[in-house]
């Protein structure tokens, strides 16, 4: 805003006012589909523009948003699913995470394409769309969620005549569209479609510190102050040869190597010549230092920055100078700043994962140096890897299970244990059937004995897989010889083909033959952790599966042969009826839930204490 003071001289005094701050507005325009984010709908230009102009709010949300990345986006559980890890980072490709992670810290939010496949049942690819080309669609009287959001390239010079594509949210389609979008960002406070930055307090003096900044340069520019006074003192001439006397002195005096402003003045005679009363701030460099300093320092306030020294910012103040005190300062930022956006991005990155049947342990490699890493505290090996990025089998010697190391290691377990059998030749199966007999033995004397005597290798070798170790060749308790002929009975995981949980997919994929050893085995260690009683991570997966209301069973299968050695891994062995191994004596009794659904039990097959 401007005023004009007239006098008798026709003096001209301007007074020039700040615009001030305001928060973005939001607008539900009764003429688009699309809600606008702050004035002009061009609020994520603005949060460019502060990025952009200010040298410390640009450098510090580059610094935060590398180390929101890390070194990329990796599994505390990699080598237990080598497969589903695989497909974690074909998927979450390097470049569209780090793009991510820069929108996120620089506007508050960000989103990314959910590609899917030509059947719509996995998601084939993900790709970052820039934040700023996407608007939110109106929430109509039903809408509890965005249902989609509106792509435009350019919003600030949208024509009336252009229609911006409308592309779903992610998830809330009955059937998948081909495209959908994944919207990310936190809960903000009176806030629904959109949200700000975590800085939005630090923006007025990123501003001002841009201000100083193109104050500094356009007083350069244009010369700190007059550098001469050009004085003709033989009378005043009409305008035009005043104009024309004025562009010759330019273009002889002024430019990049000399001095900068002149003033020129026409006197009638020497007498009433011009003076010259310079206007000068008062202490106008230590006033100026003063607001450049205050600028950084609300700047790096509002993005929460410990240590200015950790984005690679040299201040005056000391603090972070030396090795202890960056080392706090690094674990403090790390916890309070850092993980909040990581643990974000993680939550969002889950969802498309399990929408693909892939379960993964996600985290962001640190940048922080290993030697300002705290794991005193750190007691298991998967947190320690969280918090260093260093590969467990790198801690501790683990075992990096592949596929075909994963077959080795259980070869060399059936060795040491002793219970393999050399020839499988001569083996037919039987019949496959419910498991439907009255009492067995919850546990098995042998395995607990091995184990204790073998506790280190096991226990890896156990612990290692989320559908149990099956060793359907090994000798179990239920191994008998009627007659001649011997007898071996082993079980399958069967009932519906679209679980729901993770356990019981792993299973059904898996379609592995068990001993009941195996599966009593199974039921000792964390195989579908938090689905035991009260949340506990172990509970019997003999009788309860995948745990309350699963709609999966026990079947059996039954062997025979005219040798003591079984193949139970043939895929050729013939079926007879399992009428014939009971009429020949071979019975086995077992729990009657074995053969249940939990979903067919009493109360859902929810367990007793």
């Amino acid at each position: 805003m401007s005023k004009r003071k007239k006098n008798t001289n026709d003096s001209k005094i301007s007074f020039v006012n700040l615009s001030t701050y305001t928060s973005p507005e939001i607008v539900e325009s009764k003429h688009n589909d699309w809600v606008e984010f702050g004035e002009d709908n061009n609020y994520f230009q603005y949060l460019i523009d502060r990025y952009n102009g200010s040298a410390t709010n640009g450098a510090v949300i580059n610094g935060i948003s590398q180390m929101i990345f890390g070194r990329g986006l990796d599994a505390t559980n990699s080598a237990k699913k080598p497969q589903e890890y695989a497909s974690m980072i074909s998927l979450f490709k390097k470049e569209v995470v780090r793009r991510l992670a820069y929108d996120l810290k620089l506007t508050g939010q960000c989103a990314m394409q959910v590609i899917y496949s030509k059947d719509k049942k996995k998601i084939a690819k993900i790709e970052h769309l820039p934040i700023e080309t996407l608007r939110a669609e109106k929430l109509s009287e039903n809408d509890k969620e965005v249902q989609a959001y509106y792509y435009h390239p350019d919003w600030i010079n949208i024509k009336p005549s252009d229609k911006p594509q409308r592309i779903p949210s992610f998830g809330l389609s009955e059937t998948p569209k081909p495209i959908e979008i994944l919207y990310i960002k936190p809960y903000k406070s009176g806030m629904y479609y959109y949200s700000t930055p975590d800085y939005q307090g630090g923006l007025q003096y990123a501003e001002l510190e841009e201000e100083v900044s193109n104050y500094h340069l356009n007083n350069i520019l244009n010369g700190l102050a007059p550098s001469m006074l050009i004085n003709f003192n033989n009378g005043t001439p009409d305008e035009e040869k005043q104009t024309l006397i004025e562009n010759k002195i330019k273009a002889k005096f002024q430019g990049s190597s000399n001095a900068g402003k002149f003033i020129l003045a026409f006197n009638d005679n020497k007498e009433s010549q011009a003076d010259i009363t310079p206007v000068q701030l008062s202490d106008a460099h230590n006033q100026y230092q003063f607001l450049s300093e205050e600028a950084q320092k609300k700047i790096m306030i509002s993005h929460r920055v410990v240590s200015p020294m950790l984005l690679g910012v040299k201040d005056s103040t000391g603090l972070g100078n030396n090795a202890d005190e960056l080392k706090t300062a690094s674990t403090l930022m790390d916890n309070t700043v850092i993980r909040p956006f990581q643990e974000l991005l993680i939550d969002a990155f889950d969802k498309v994962l399990a929408f693909n049947d892939i379960s993964l342990h996600l985290y962001f490699k640190t940048l922080q140096p290993l030697e300002f890493t705290d794991l005193e505290n750190v007691k298991d090996q998967e947190t320690r890897e969280e918090e260093t990025g260093v590969k467990m089998s790198k801690q501790c010697n683990c075992v990096n299970l592949s596929k075909e190391l994963s077959e080795k290691i259980d070869d060399v377990a059936d060795e040491l244990i002793k219970v393999a059998d050399e020839d499988f030749d001569d083996w037919e199966i039987v019949d496959e059937s419910d498991v439907d007999y009255n009492t067995e033995e919850e546990l098995d004397k042998q395995i607990k004995e091995i184990n204790t005597k073998k506790p280190s290798l096991l226990s890896k070798i156990w612990n290692f897989a989320t559908t149990g170790t099956a060793r359907p060749n090994a000798k179990s308790e239920q191994d008998k010889k009627i007659g001649e002929t011997y007898f071996k009975v082993r079980y399958r995981y069967t009932g519906s083909e679209s679980p729901q949980r993770v356990f019981c997919k792993k299973m059904m994929v898996a379609n592995k033959l068990y001993r009941k050893e195996d599966i009593i085995r199974m039921g000792e260690i964390p195989v579908n952790a938090g689905f035991g009683i009260d949340g506990a991570d172990t509970y019997s997966i003999w009788k309860y599966k995948g745990s309350v209301n699963c709609k999966h069973k026990w079947t059996r299968v039954t062997f025979k042969s005219k040798s003591k050695s079984i193949d139970t891994k043939s895929p050729n062995a013939p079926k007879t009826s399992t009428n014939k191994a009971e009429q020949e004596g071979y019975r086995v009794r077992n729990p009657k839930e074995v053969s249940m659904m939990p979903n067919d039990m009493p109360n859902g097959g929810a367990y007793n204490k």
